[in-house]
Parts: C-alpha cells; structure tokens; sequence
C-alpha cells in the first residue's frame, strides 16, 4: 500500500508538472505572437497575408500602400508608430498596410523585396507598384501617398490611359514608352558646353545611371515636366556613367541629381534642385527661377503648324490662347507692340496655369479664324482646347483686366465652350520683323 500512495502521488506531481509546462509553452507561443506583431489587431494599418494578399490588394479598385516588413527588423519596428499615424491620416482615401515577409516570403520575393522595411504604392496598375524612397514619418509618408493619388486622378482627367507611375526603362528618365518622340534632350559631353552652357536658355539637367531605380521613377515624371515646360525651359539629361566627366565636373555624387542653369550668361555654379520627384513640383520651381530672373513669359507668333503642335498640341494638358491682331497696315508698330505687352504681361501672370500664349496677324490664318466666327474685327481672342475640340471666344474689349477676367471665367466653367468639329490647315507665314508696313504696301492699300 506504501508503494501504491508513492505511485499515486508520483503521478499526481508529473501530471501537475506537465500542465505547468503546457501553460509556459503556451504562454511562451503567446508572447512570440506578441513579439512578431507590429501592428495590433485594432491598429488601423490592414495586415495582409500570402493567402489575402491578391484578393485584398491586386483586384481590388482602392489605392494601397504597403509596408513588407521583418518582425526582428529595428528599422520596422522604429516605423511601426509613423506608419500607424500615417494610416489614420490616409483612412478613407488610401488604404495602408503591412505584411510580414518573414512568415509569407513569396509575396516578398514577387516584388523584389531585399531589404525591411520596403514600402510600395499599388497604384492604377497594381502590377507595377511605386517604391517609396522617402522620410520615415507619418507627413512625409502621407504626402507621397496622396501626391500618388492625385497624380492618378490627373491621369484620368487628361483622358490618359490609367497606369503605374513607376518607370522600367533601362535608359534613365527621358524616354516615352511607345513612342521614340521625347521632349527630354540627350547632352553629353560632346554638345554640353555648346547646347547650355552658350545658350541664353534656362536648363534643368538631370544626372542619372540607367540602373539607378530612382532614376527609373523619375523617368515618366520628367517627360511630363519636359513636355510642360516645353517652350519656356529646356529640359535634359545626362548618362553619367557614360559621360563620368560631366559628372565629376558638377559634383553630382548620387543619382538621379537635378541642376538648374539659370538663364542668361552661364556665370557661377548651377542651382541644385531639392523638391519632390514629381511633374507638377519640378516644372512649378522651374518656372519660379524664371520669374526670379525676370524672364517674361512667350508669346508665340503663330507662323505654322509646328508652332501651334509644340505650344498647344500633343499630350500639353493646355489651352491654347490666340489673339488675332489687327494687320499691320492697319495700325503702326508702336501700336501693335503695346498690344503685345499686354498678352506679355497675361502670359507672365498666369505662368503657372494651363494656358500657351500665342497671337497672329489678323487675315494671315483666313480659315481658322472662319472656323472660329470670328468676324467682328480685331483685335480678337479665343481660348482653344485641341484635345477636346472645343473653344470660346472673348467678347469685351482688349484690357488687361478684361481679358484676365475672361480667363478666370473659362477656368471656372463660367464661360460657355462651342464644338471645333476639324482644326483647318494652319497657313506658313513670316515672323513679324517689329516695324511698320512696307511704304510700298501701304500705297497698295490706298
């Protein structure tokens, strides 16, 4: 009976030490969960998983920024706070989430996930997300994010097909993906100093390497700022791995680098350009140093239809404002110069806007301005968008603050738009030489 109570008791002190060892396991499973999670469950960042990943993310409609993280990784847990404030900043405009690598590698491995945190936009085209190479806090994060958003919204507005913003050109920024015409200029060592360096044009350049990612990024936002500053600033860019000596001259030591030439003499060193990597940012602080330098805005001559194309035409989200000028046997030089200050100085105010100014002898472009109705003199103006085939005629005299009132109206939708069903053929005229009317011309007339 001894041996029958030792037995008894022996099993009793086994069983409690095998429940005393489940509950540490259990708490030790627990406390690794707790360790492993960044994000709890109420956080507002979305976790996502190899099993949710697609459904979540790639089919649906929503705009989304993810976080691949590894749960030993300081960097991610030293994101982790930002990352959260930025997902309640975002909440109902971009989804954020966060998904651990370490547990599902292959979602990592599909988009070349090397280092934690990586961070990705899934934007219009969730095949091609947008790495985020920005400051790890919460504003920083959000800016890039809804300046992703906008950009996609832009796209859409502009009638452009919807698409990621990321770039897989090989070649650095500068070169449209189905179409060999790019407004980005090639330098190279050879015509650098000839192109730039003599020319009395500002010039923003960009020093990159075709296998730098961020050049790569870059790329589809500097065609469009080339494209929109087109006419006003030359835009460039230089293969600094081919042209190293470039390179070295300027100082550039990382890629993609931006400088500034301003205009006029090329005297001192050029300006570093340290804003964000997007279209709309680069071409606005381009246009800010010209108004710096006190460069007036153009006003083009329209002499053919190489002028309208470049001004008005291709993918320039831009309304195109003519004025149509009295002829010059109709008034003198002095007069028609000052009528040109005018359009100088609207062009000048609204740099900034989508408006291309340009103006024209009246009677040199007979048919474009029968298709217009312009038939109550000179001089005449009239806002044309050629993308959508519409345009709007000025009725009011030819002020400043007349004409910039007109302006604000076709902005804001206040002023009603007419169908152009076919723009006619553009005539080939001669440029304006600045003088008056030929004597000879004017006893013609007589």
């Amino acid at each position: 009976s001894t041996q029958s109570t030792w037995g008894n008791q022996l099993s009793t002190c086994f069983r409690e030490h095998l429940s005393k060892m489940k509950l540490v396991v259990v708490l030790a499973l627990l406390l690794c969960v707790s360790v492993n999670a960044l994000y709890s469950s109420n956080s507002p960042v979305v976790q996502l998983s190899g099993q949710n990943f697609q459904k979540t993310v790639i089919d649906s409609d929503a705009l989304w920024l993810v976080e691949f993280y590894a749960p030993w990784c300081g960097h991610c847990k030293n994101l982790a706070p930002e990352w959260e404030k930025a997902a309640k900043a975002l909440k109902g405009i971009i989804r954020v989430a966060a998904i651990d690598t370490d547990a599902d590698p292959s979602v990592g491995s599909q988009y070349g996930v090397k280092g934690f945190p990586t961070i990705k936009f899934f934007g219009a085209d969730k095949k091609k997300p947008t790495d985020y190479q920005g400051g790890r806090t919460a504003s920083a994060i959000a800016d890039f994010a809804t300046g992703e958003a906008k950009r996609i919204v832009q796209q859409r507005l502009s009638g452009k097909a919807s698409g990621s913003s990321s770039a897989s050109s090989g070649s650095g920024s500068g070169s449209k993906k189905g179409s060999s015409k790019s407004d980005v200029i090639d330098l190279t060592s050879a015509n650098f100093d000839e192109q730039v360096l003599k020319s009395q044009d500002q010039w923003l350049v960009e020093f990159y390497a075709p296998w730098c990612g961020h050049c790569k990024n870059l790329a589809p936002e500097w065609e469009q700022a080339a494209t929109k500053l087109k006419g006003e600033v030359k835009v460039a860019k230089v293969d600094a791995t081919v042209d190293s000596d470039l390179a070295q001259r300027y100082g550039v030591s990382g890629f993609p680098t931006i400088k500034l030439f301003p205009a006029g003499p090329k005297k001192g060193k050029p300006m570093d350009y340290q804003g964000a990597r997007d279209a709309s940012a680069i071409s606005s602080w381009a246009l800010e140093q010209l108004e710096r330098a006190g460069v007036p805005a153009v006003v083009s001559q329209l002499t053919d239809k190489q002028v309208l194309e470049e001004r008005c035409g291709g993918e320039k989200a831009t309304l195109c404002v003519i004025t149509f000028l009295p002829h010059i046997i109709d008034e003198t030089a002095a007069q028609r110069k000052r009528r040109l200050d005018v359009l100088q100085e609207l062009a000048s105010a609204n740099r900034k806007g989508p408006f291309a100014f340009l103006w024209s002898e009246g009677g040199a472009q007979f048919e474009l301005e029968e298709k217009l109705a312009l038939g109550f003199g000179y001089p005449a103006l009239v806002v044309l968008n050629m993308q959508k085939n519409r345009y709007v005629v000025m009725k009011g005299v030819f002020e400043k603050p007349a004409v910039q009132k007109f302006l604000d109206g076709v902005l804001s939708g206040k002023e009603k738009t007419a169908e152009l069903k076919q723009l006619p053929s553009i005539n080939k005229t001669k440029p304006w030489d600045g003088k008056d009317a030929p004597k000879e011309e004017l006893n013609e007339d007589l």
